[in-house]
């Protein structure tokens, strides 16, 4: 396993015959510019510690086997963001003209802004002063990302060019318009602002949903959230919440019960109640614990991860805390019983849940190359689907309905789940991003089924 931690590091964090399914699968690429897995028993034990003292014991989970190459028949109805309204339109998710992907090229320092219908790069972007390195983005219900970089700092990027203010003193906006015209960072004007933060691993970022505004058909009150310490020092770690409109830090939440190795927090999401969560990181060998910070209180509860190795994170539509394991399996908590389920018998990386309740989740390890469909209830594994890289890292939905993923090398695929078709979008420089990159994340959790 030694070496598989040596592999996910390769971009700054982190002979075999390939499974196929059944069914055609059609390719297409666009440059920048321009089989299922048996579900035996599972093994979750992690006891659940609360801050302030309760445990609670893991529970086993098991779910029916199912036929190598499964394909997925899926249909979408995606309609306005929730409370919406129709007289606005606009909005993610409320204009489907409005739908992107943005994917931190780490090792440009940048950002690319990529059309989810058109596969169109529509700008990219400098994240950070120096070598910023970013990895995680997240998007809010407004459509804009924050980025976070792995070499600590937070910045937001406006995705309306009519958003963008006059700040470099020439006449007009001058922002980037595909990949190949990255500007100056003292030119560039559809970036919001950019918090310089004093720490050596800040990896996870997310936005909190706000409020909708129907008078004035805007989100208001949204924060930023991030989790970050200095690299390899336990008892450093920091919640911080940013005014999403100035970038100031609203908050600075110490939690110095979390041991870190080197990597320290990893992934962040929100959930239901718009609590915040994240997790640490499973790269290192140090212990691994999954922690809650209220949104309004922010009291905080902690509890340790089962015997897996945490990598990808995502909340599901019920609440629940999703952990992709790279080694050990893959978990998910209950906050109400506070219990880990875990299917030990596959592993991943990135991970994200669809409108009809299915976990998608990168494969790793890479012999095999695709992404793996889950049923979110019974965890069973309902089918896979090939890509043409064996680097798949992170997963995200778009408000089609498509399935996106990330890989470590140049590309970023596209997937219809009801038809297979798969589309590439080749050109990106150093990519790594897992972490909610569209806002359908966000989107499908502030509107939480029952």
């Amino acid at each position: 396993m030694a070496g598989a931690v040596l592999g996910l590091g390769g971009c700054g964090d982190d002979g075999e015959p390939k499974a196929s399914g059944d069914g055609a699968t059609s390719l297409s690429t666009i440059s920048a510019g321009s089989t299922g897995d048996t579900v035996g028993s599972a093994t979750g034990t992690g006891d659940g510690t609360q801050t302030g003292g309760g445990t609670g014991p893991g529970t086993a989970s098991s779910g029916p086997a199912l036929d190598s190459g499964d394909t997925m028949g899926v249909s979408f109805d995606v309609g306005q963001i929730p409370d919406g309204g129709a007289p606005c339109g606009g909005g993610m998710g409320g204009d489907v003209d409005f739908s992107y992907i943005w994917v931190a090229n780490s090792s440009q320092n940048a950002v690319s802004k990529i059309d989810t219908q058109t596969m169109v790069e529509q700008g990219r972007y400098l994240v950070h002063p120096g070598n910023g390195n970013p990895s995680r983005t997240s998007v809010s219900l407004s459509g804009d990302v924050a980025v976070a970089n792995r070499n600590g700092g937070i910045t937001k990027l406006y995705a309306d060019v009519g958003d963008c203010v006059e700040s470099n003193g020439v006449a007009g906006i001058q922002t980037s318009t595909g990949s190949t015209d990255i500007l100056a960072w003292d030119m560039e004007e559809c970036r919001a602002w950019y918090t310089p933060m004093a720490y050596t691993t800040q990896r996870p970022v997310a936005w909190s949903p706000g409020t909708f505004n129907p008078a004035t058909c805007e989100w208001e009150g949204q924060q930023v959230w991030t989790a970050a310490a200095q690299s390899g020092v336990s008892g450093s770690v920091v919640v911080s919440v940013l005014d999403g409109e100035t970038g100031m830090i609203d908050a600075a939440i110490p939690i110095p019960e979390i041991n870190i190795g080197y990597y320290g927090p990893y992934g962040a999401a929100f959930d239901t109640n718009g609590d915040f969560w994240f997790v640490d990181s499973g790269n290192d060998g140090a212990v691994q614990e999954l922690v809650r910070v209220d949104g309004v209180t922010h009291a905080y509860d902690i509890w340790m991860t089962p015997a897996i190795n945490p990598y990808g994170f995502t909340v599901d539509t019920l609440g629940r805390p999703w952990i992709a394991g790279y080694a050990g399996g893959v978990a998910r908590f209950d906050p109400v019983t506070q219990t880990f389920d875990v299917n030990a018998t596959i592993t991943g990386l990135g991970i994200q849940e669809d409108a009809n309740g299915v976990m998608w989740m990168a494969h790793y390890p890479w012999s095999y190359e695709g992404v793996i469909a889950i049923d979110r209830d019974s965890m069973a594994v309902l089918g896979q689907t090939d890509l043409p890289s064996n680097l798949a890292k992170g997963v995200s939905i778009d408000f089609d309905g498509n399935v996106w993923v990330v890989d470590q090398g140049t590309s970023a695929f596209r997937i219809d789940p009801s038809t297979g078709t798969i589309d590439t979008f080749t050109g990106l420089v150093g990519p790594y991003t897992y972490s909610d990159m569209t806002g359908w994340g966000l989107s499908s959790v502030s509107n939480p089924e029952g």
